[in-house]
């Protein structure tokens, strides 16, 4: 089994575009949520979200691709596009045929969907445009990064809701290490900040209603949490064998080591109260990492602030750790950056990759109030300094998907 390591980082998120932009941000405990700007929410019960700013698709597309895009595929390719050349890759110099394509998305393109579904009642079928499918569909985003590269490895879109770019790492790093591919370029998108994306998540009850306080609505752990957070954006991760890493002498973040991927069976949105198939997901990937819980270091969080999921999460992470749960820091990515859906866990391993490489723990934001049943070190408000041998990240997908991956700092 060949050793899998990350050479690249792309990222378009509410708190910063591009690594360098996100990592201070992430440092300084910057909120990324605020009035919703893309529509009018005023007659929407939920009125904030993390939206992604100051985004100029025009940097990374030419204007007639632009018209033939959704706003997930823009973020797609944009963080792709960023890993890539962060990675030092030479796509000429490759052979493209070992070159692979991962990335998700957990909604697809939700704002192509909406605009046409207007086009069609106002105007009539005829008008709807010939783009909506390939705007619409999860899988056109790997397809599109491939053709404007010309890599001719597999393409792949592994749907877990909000765990699916959590586990499109994991199924990159088998790939790899089966020696199916030497590269893959990894990631996930979403772009679900519109008026049907919303009321949806709105309805069902899971997000955040204090609009009148949007910096402080995503609050992690904290007794008064009331919801998530909708964010948008995109992260992009280049996974390489070590062996081609090395012949290119290309920087190496990490390694991921790692893989579990569990479903617990029991409803399509509440995890099971039991843990028991959260626990096992984490279990697996430390087993096929080759570490125990005694070697980690850091967890990085799924930490909605939801009240069952953070409920819950915590609890797992006891029963496993046992007393030395308490001195792992544990931290929410998610207060900063809102909910990025199926793209959260790609972001979010950005940050893991960065607090890896600076040996710094980015913060739980807005936590002011503990819980009794969510007592563990969540890393309060403000970052701290910390050498991270093993990071844990963690991912739960409405349907019971659990995933969760092992990175670890990369030595020879």
């Amino acid at each position: 089994m060949r050793r899998v390591v990350i050479t690249g980082l792309g990222i378009v998120s509410p708190i910063g575009i591009g690594k360098d932009n996100y990592f201070d941000s992430l440092k300084k405990g910057v909120s990324g949520v605020s009035r919703i700007t893309l529509f009018d929410p005023t007659d929407f019960s939920v009125q904030i979200a993390a939206e992604v700013k100051n985004f100029e698709p025009e940097k990374y597309l030419d204007k007639k691709e632009l018209r033939r895009l959704d706003r997930v595929q823009k973020f797609a390719f944009a963080a792709a596009k960023e890993a890539i050349e962060d990675s030092g890759l030479n796509p000429e110099s490759e052979n493209k045929e070992r070159v692979g394509v991962y990335f998700t998305s957990g909604v697809g393109g939700l704002e192509s969907l909406w605009e046409q579904f207007h086009v069609l009642a106002e105007k009539g079928p005829r008008r709807v445009s010939p783009f909506l499918i390939t705007e619409l569909i999860v899988d056109a985003i790997p397809a599109y990064i491939a053709l404007r590269y010309g890599f001719k490895g597999a393409t792949l879109s592994p749907v877990a809701a909000c765990a699916s770019a959590t586990q499109t790492f994991g199924e990159a790093m088998l790939a790899i290490q089966r020696g199916d591919l030497d590269v893959i370029v990894a990631g996930g998108a979403d772009a679900a900040i519109n008026p049907i994306g919303v009321a949806a998540f709105a309805s069902m009850r899971a997000l955040s209603k204090r609009n009148d306080s949007p910096e402080d609505a995503s609050r992690p752990f904290d007794k008064t949490r009331d919801g998530f957070v909708m964010g948008e954006g995109a992260g992009a991760l280049v996974l390489e064998s070590l062996e081609h890493a090395k012949k290119r002498d290309a920087h190496i973040y990490a390694e991921l080591a790692g893989y579990g991927a569990t479903t617990d069976a029991y409803h399509t949105t509440a995890p099971d109260p039991t843990v028991s198939q959260i626990k096992r997901a984490m279990n697996m990937a430390m087993e096929s990492a080759g570490v125990s819980p005694d070697d980690v270091d850091y967890i990085n969080a799924h930490g909605t602030s939801t009240p069952l999921n953070d409920k819950y999460e915590t609890k797992a992470i006891k029963e496993i750790f046992g007393e030395r749960a308490y001195k792992i820091p544990v931290s929410s990515t998610k207060s900063m950056i809102g909910h990025l859906l199926g793209a959260s866990g790609a972001a979010e391993s950005v940050a893991t990759l960065l607090s890896i490489e600076k040996g710094i723990v980015f913060p739980t934001i807005n936590y002011k109030e503990k819980d009794p049943e969510c007592d563990l070190d969540y890393v309060p408000n403000e970052a701290r300094e910390q050498k991270i041998d093993v990071a844990l990240k963690n991912s739960f997908g409405f349907g019971g998907h659990n995933v969760s991956l092992i990175f670890k700092k990369f030595k020879e």
